[in-house]
Order: C-alpha cells, then sequence, then structure tokens
C-alpha cells in the first residue's frame, strides 16, 4: 500500500487529469442515485457507476478510464507491465460480475491502452452500439498570453467577442447555488425545445451545483439589459477548465453572448494558473460511411468552437468499448438497441 505521500504524489500530478474520473463526479453520481465503486493500486485508478437497464439488467460504465499511470511506471520490463494490467483488469472483472454486471463499457485514453487492455484479458471486448462521451474534443492551449490567443482566432471570433462588448452584454460568474442556476435551467428549456434535443432533467443540474465543490464548479451567465441571455457550466479541475454545458435564449443570438462568455472563462483560467481549455466535443471528421451520408448535427457548434483555436487540433479517443461478461444478457441488449434504432 502506497504511503500517503505517495498517493498524493500520483494522484496531483497524473490522476488529476480527468475530471469524469474524479472523487467529486463519482460523489455527484451517487446524489442523483446510481451506485458506484472504486478501484486503485498502485499504477491504476477507476471510477465506476452501474447502470441499469429495463428488462437486460446492470452494466458498468468507467467514464473515461480506467487510467493507466505509466508515467510513474515501476513495471520495468514489458512482461511485467501485461501481468499488472492483468491483474487490475481481473479486479475490475471480478467486481463486475460480483454485481451482476453484464458488461463493462470502457473508455480507454488511446489506442495503446485499449490494444493492452485487449492483449491482457480474455473476455471478448467490441465497439460499444454508440460512444458515451465524444470521440473528438477540443482542447486548446491557454499558456500564451491573451493577445496572442486572440491573435490565433478566427477574425469572425474576436470580432463578436468584441461586438457582445460594444453591445453592452456582461458576463457575471456564480460559485454555488442559487438564483443564476434557476435561469440556467430555464435557458436550457428554451434550447432543448429549440433545437428538440433531450437535456438532464432538472434535478440533475441542481444537485450539481449542490455536491461539487464551488471551486470547481461555476456558473457563467451573459446579462443584457437586465436579462439573463445565456449561461455556462464551466468546470475547473486540475490544470484544465472544461465547457460542461451551456444554454442561451435564440432570441438574443445578435448579441453574440456566448462567445464573451467563453472568453470570460479562458480569461479567468489563465489567472488561475489552468493550463488548457477544454471545449468539449467537436466533430471534424466521420469515421464510416454511414456517418457521411447524414446531416453532421454537430456541424454548427464544431465551428463555433473551432474559431476560438483553429489551429489545434482535436484530442481523438478510441470511444465506447465493451468487455462481455454475460453473452446472453449483452446481444439481449444489442438486438433491443438494433430494434429501437430500426423504429426510429
Amino acid at each position: 500500500m502506497r504511503n500517503e505521500f505517495e498517493k498524493n504524489l500520483v494522484e496531483e500530478n497524473f490522476f488529476k487529469k480527468e475530471f469524469l474520473q474524479s472523487e467529486q463526479w463519482r460523489k455527484f453520481q451517487e446524489s442523483v442515485g446510481r451506485k458506484t465503486f472504486h478501484l486503485e493500486n498502485d499504477n491504476f485508478w477507476v471510477n465506476i457507476i452501474l447502470h441499469t437497464l429495463p428488462l437486460i439488467g446492470k452494466y458498468f460504465y468507467l467514464p473515461r478510464g480506467p487510467i493507466f499511470n505509466f508515467q510513474f511506471s515501476i513495471f520495468g520490463r514489458s512482461q511485467s507491465l501485461n501481468d499488472k494490467i492483468s491483474k487490475q483488469m481481473r479486479a475490475l472483472i471480478s467486481l463486475a460480475k460480483k454485481n451482476q454486471a453484464g458488461w463493462i463499457r470502457i473508455e480507454p485514453e488511446n489506442e495503446k491502452i485499449l490494444d493492452l487492455i485487449k492483449k491482457n484479458i480474455k473476455y471478448r471486448i467490441i465497439k460499444a452500439p454508440h460512444d458515451m462521451q465524444p470521440r473528438e474534443t477540443l482542447i486548446m492551449d491557454i499558456t500564451k498570453s491573451e493577445e496572442e490567443i486572440l491573435a490565433g482566432m478566427k477574425s469572425k471570433t474576436r470580432y463578436n467577442i468584441k461586438l457582445a462588448e460594444k453591445k453592452g452584454v456582461r458576463i457575471k460568474k456564480q460559485e454555488a447555488g442559487g438564483e443564476y442556476v434557476e435561469d440556467f435551467l430555464r435557458l436550457s428549456k428554451i434550447m432543448a425545445e429549440r433545437q428538440g434535443i433531450v437535456t438532464h432533467n432538472e434535478s440533475y443540474y441542481r444537485k450539481m451545483f449542490e455536491v461539487i465543490p464551488s471551486e470547481i464548479i461555476k456558473l457563467y451567465i451573459a446579462e443584457y439589459e437586465n436579462k439573463i441571455i445565456a449561461a455556462n457550466i464551466i468546470i475547473f479541475y486540475g490544470d484544465t477548465t472544461t465547457y460542461l454545458h451551456g444554454a442561451s435564449d435564440d432570441k438574443y443570438k445578435n448579441l453574440m453572448a456566448p462567445y464573451l462568455l467563453q472568453w470570460q472563462a479562458i480569461k479567468d483560467a489563465k489567472a488561475v494558473g489552468c493550463a488548457k481549455y477544454d471545449f468539449g466535443g467537436v466533430k471534424i471528421r466521420s469515421k464510416n460511411k454511414e456517418a457521411r451520408s447524414k446531416k453532421n448535427s454537430w456541424e454548427g457548434i464544431t465551428r463555433f468552437k473551432l474559431g476560438f483555436s483553429p489551429s489545434t487540433k482535436p484530442v481523438e479517443y478510441p470511444g465506447s468499448y465493451d468487455i462481455i461478461i454475460s453473452f446472453l444478457r449483452y446481444w439481449a441488449y444489442r438486438a433491443l438497441q438494433w430494434a429501437k434504432n430500426f423504429i426510429s
């Protein structure tokens, strides 16, 4: 067992890189009624969310996990590395069996880790029918000066930031639950109806601000003539600030408030010493012919985000993969998914 100094060293320098694998996010998931688990052993860290589906039963979900810390590796030879990964994955599979999970949905950081997992487990692992988290994210380097960051933006993005300021849009920040949360919920409902999308229920967002510490979660709002017209939920974690959720009233789209909201969050991230600003999901390229034949619903949001850092290459993840524990339950799940997609 690691001593306290070693534990803090690893958590601060490696495991504190992915908010969806943080203890704060795990506690939030518990607060909205989900059972969670945690496994940790030297160079391995994973927080697990237990999901239950009607008719099918339970499965494990590892958001952006598991995490293997090769930076602090004490493995030495490759055979030792394989032995260690095999042991850690056996512990994960054993926990899943104990809790009657039919499969484990993982989201490895890169293809190398995915290949190592495939090599060191005896269970079949296949691509999930859909990705739980975006395959591509835009993460901008914000260690440069504000002037350099602005210069690296598309001219239209710089113009829209200045336009919002000129029109009198003002940005405010709330660090704990309060009146602005209700404004975010109102705007989120307006946006969902406009775009025909399904968002989380209101209690989900309220719990988020109740459970996640105020030094991590912030609510930015854009105000115009005493009306709140747009709002973003921003996460400050480790060396990265992340744009988590946003909502706006389309009646005021000519004021360009979302541009000013992002710019203020970027400046605040720099002020507290963050090195990266994560805009979240984008979609630059389609991975298959079927996806290319469909309208890209990500087109608008991708264009908006890329305007802040057009020279940044998005980070690409392998996506979600399923380790099959119960073939019967898993293929029943896939059959129901296929039927659902066919009907829709």
